[in-house]
């Protein structure tokens, strides 16, 4: 309990995920943590650095990581509750006045494969009440022979770093309500991360990249394994043995103190530090591992 009670001494948006997914608080308990998230500490601080023409940042994409487009996806990652006032009142001042592009509004940009997926993500978690069959209708046409996406149209190859941003994009659309999530353009997503185990290539079998398998938080546009397996764990799709690897990984990382680190920070502006830093104990990284492996220790083996 003492990893549990560390994680509970951390921001409102740390909280209401372990009191959801590790400790199984009653869900009036965990809707009123929730609660706190656009009131104090992290989420409430973004909130109150939105500018009056809705951007944060001063931009919808860029600068990296402070502009509207990532500050946004930092909401999302903190639970932040879209039907709180003040988030329906940011919401509001992006869908009126932030275009992605000269011609493109902000959540219903529809081009650059990657930029889209994470537009539909937003736009399906704050129920921004855009349209969203253009985008979808996109992402379906981008979708490879191999089951992945890659922003990289000169390339033949899929992207992980794209693929998982476009599957946390159609779940986010399928649990909105608003839209069907593609269910069977999904199913092939998550063939093709486990087909190469999460991180190695298919090919030869070697880690496509050696920083995949270290754990960044915020992930930003990036891939690495801990991402990997906590979308699998939010789709609520059993893992098959071609998991194990990958889950064996995030299980190696835990230190004695029974914390995982925080490791490569993708180097950018940031609105504030979260965290003490690379190589120092890292409540995002304890959280999302910790649930991660009770997700896949919930599921008899397949040889058992």
């Amino acid at each position: 309990m003492a990893v549990i009670d560390w994680l509970l001494e951390g921001d409102p948006a740390i909280r209401w995920q372990v009191m959801r997914d590790l400790t199984d608080e009653p869900a009036g308990t965990v809707a009123g943590e929730r609660r706190r998230v656009a009131t104090e500490g992290w989420g409430a601080w973004l909130l109150s650095l939105q500018g009056d023409d809705g951007n944060w940042g001063g931009g919808p994409y860029s600068p990296k990581w402070i502009s509207t487009t990532y500050t946004m996806l930092l909401l999302r990652h903190f639970g932040i509750d879209p039907d709180d006032p003040a988030v329906r009142a940011a919401v509001g001042r992006v869908r009126e006045g932030v275009m992605m592009t000269k011609t493109k509004p902000f959540f219903t940009y529809a081009g650059e494969t990657c930029v889209t997926a994470m537009a539909l993500a937003l736009s399906s978690y704050f129920r921004s009440g855009a349209a969203n069959e253009g985008q979808v209708g996109h992402l379906l046409a981008q979708q490879r022979e191999d089951g992945g996406w890659n922003c990289d149209t000169s390339s033949e190859r899929s992207s992980f770093h794209t693929t998982i941003s476009v599957l946390e994009a159609l779940l986010e659309l399928d649990r909105s309500e608003v839209g069907a999530g593609a269910p069977e353009a999904r199913e092939r997503g998550h063939d093709y991360l486990l087909q190469r185990r999460m991180f190695r290539s298919l090919s030869t079998g070697e880690p496509v990249n050696k920083r995949w398998t270290l754990f960044s938080f915020p992930p930003r546009w990036y891939y690495d394994v801990l991402r990997g397996l906590d979308y699998l764990r939010e789709a609520e799709e059993p893992p098959d043995d071609r998991a194990e690897e990958a889950v064996t990984l995030v299980e190696s990382k835990r230190d004695k103190e029974g914390q995982w680190l925080l490791q490569n920070p993708h180097r950018g502006r940031e609105h504030f530090q979260m965290e003490e830093g690379a190589g120092k104990p890292s409540r995002w990284n304890t959280l999302r591992a910790l649930r991660v492996l009770r997700w896949y220790s919930r599921y008899p083996r397949l040889d058992s």
